[in-house]
């Protein structure tokens, strides 16, 4: 369903809207993500370390490499969840110790990581990855050993397994609306320009869909290698392409984002005739790159250090207090902030953090008074969640310029892709499991 979207009012794009493309076969093997669920295997894993005074759980991101850039401030987040739930006592009367792993950036090295994390460190759970890339390479590892990640960061959709809680974006809640707000407000010749790897690509599926079934045109499409800064060959087509003006949808992920806005601003492409939606650079990023480069450019996110919440207030005055007046806080932070605490909230229903199935199970509707504003875990291991629209400031801060009105519900399997269309996705159930036809 459609509804209207103005000035701090959200379009919720919902279930019907129509599209056709790509994304063949989206139905992995049985036991895999999105598979339907079988009959329950013996409770997961434990074997883990719920023993003597602390609970020990994994922090599995990139410390080095492209994607530390993003990825540090992640895990700042997290170590600030931890150490205030351990000054408030722990869980279930232990402490929580951090066991802290660098990813580098590197796919087969997250895989690594992760089994380490599970076999030899023995963690509750693991709370960690950025990229789509180092997730789906670690996916096959928390699903064969039927243990448990919490990721953080706004991603394509397209997946809704068993073994993985997303407390960032689905693609209804960021990408859809931000790209409805454009068409009303920016124009309808959009230019797609994206790293080379699952996420941009599967989301630039789903826009150009989303184009075609709503008047807009798809003027160009590049992908850069992540790490690469040689983005001046796509700024020129840009340029060529779109000679009047235009919209720069973008998913460039890490380091690339600085050489791509400073090439933007060298060749001319002003914010004015150019605006560009970002849906990975945040507050942090903006700093990194810097305010010259990207004031009056968007981004699309579920929630910023400007949101006017007591929760966001204090998420920010306790960040500040732990790293310093100079830091910033951002969405992916935020994610990772509340996803502790949604775990600690389900370990403690669960009243164990070693059996999984039941922590699970608990987790299904846990609500948090989150800086976003309150959301909740659904059975289909998503959050609902506020989804705003920020125009970079002159303080490197975003000024939000539309806000849905409540939390959305989210949709894992896209409605707009034609393979996906009908799906989705209820682990509460066992019938239903990771991927059941609706309609």
């Amino acid at each position: 369903m459609t509804k209207s979207f103005g000035r701090r009012e959200f379009i919720i794009l919902g279930s019907t809207a129509a599209g056709s493309i790509l994304l063949k076969s989206c139905t992995p093997p049985q036991g895999t993500t999105g598979s339907t669920s079988s009959a329950p295997a013996a409770s997961p894993a434990a074997n883990t370390t719920a023993s003597g005074n602390t609970i020990k759980v994994g922090i599995l991101h990139s410390l080095s490499g492209t994607m530390a850039i993003s990825e540090k401030s992640v895990v700042d987040a997290e170590q600030l969840a931890i150490e205030e739930i351990n000054k408030s006592g722990g869980v279930l009367g232990k402490q929580i110790e951090a066991v802290v792993e660098d990813g580098n950036s590197d796919w087969p090295t997250f895989a690594e990581k992760a089994k380490k994390l599970i076999d030899q460190d023995k963690v509750a759970t693991v709370f960690g990855c950025w990229t789509s890339a180092s997730r789906k390479a670690v996916l096959p590892v928390f699903e064969s050993k039927k243990h448990l990640l919490w990721y953080p960061v706004q991603y394509e959709g397209q997946e809704c397994s068993n073994n993985v809680f997303y407390t960032g974006a689905a693609p209804n809640q960021q990408i859809e609306p931000s790209v409805e707000w454009l068409l009303k407000n920016k124009g309808k010749d959009f230019y797609l320009v994206g790293s080379d790897y699952v996420f941009p690509r599967t989301a630039n599926t789903i826009i150009k869909a989303q184009l075609g079934a709503q008047g807009g045109t798809t003027k160009g499409e590049d992908y850069i290698p992540l790490g690469n800064t040689e983005v001046k060959p796509v700024v020129d087509k840009i340029k060529q392409a779109m000679p009047n003006g235009g919209v720069i949808y973008n998913s460039l992920n890490g380091d690339t984002n600085v050489a791509f806005f400073k090439e933007l601003q060298a060749s001319g492409l002003s914010p004015d005739k150019y605006p560009s939606m970002s849906v990975s650079i945040a507050e942090e990023e903006v700093k990194a790159i810097g305010v010259d480069y990207l004031k009056g450019h968007y981004a699309a996110w579920n929630y910023f250090q400007t949101v006017d919440t007591p929760a966001s207030k204090k998420f920010v005055e306790a960040f500040k207090a732990k790293y310093g007046n100079d830091r910033v806080v951002n969405d992916p932070m935020e994610a990772a902030y509340i996803m502790v605490y949604l775990w600690k909230q389900a370990v403690e229903k669960a009243g164990t953090a070693d059996d999984l199935d039941k922590v699970k199970t608990a987790a299904y509707g846990q609500t948090f008074d989150a800086p976003e504003g309150k959301v909740t875990l659904n059975s289909n291991h998503h959050l609902s969640k506020y989804v705003r629209i920020g125009e970079v400031a002159a303080d490197g801060l975003f000024r939000i310029v539309s806000e849905s009105k409540e939390a959305v519900k989210p949709v894992p399997w896209n409605q707009f892709v034609a393979e996906t269309k009908g799906f989705s996705c209820d682990w509460s159930d066992p019938a239903k499991g990771g991927k059941f036809k609706t309609t």
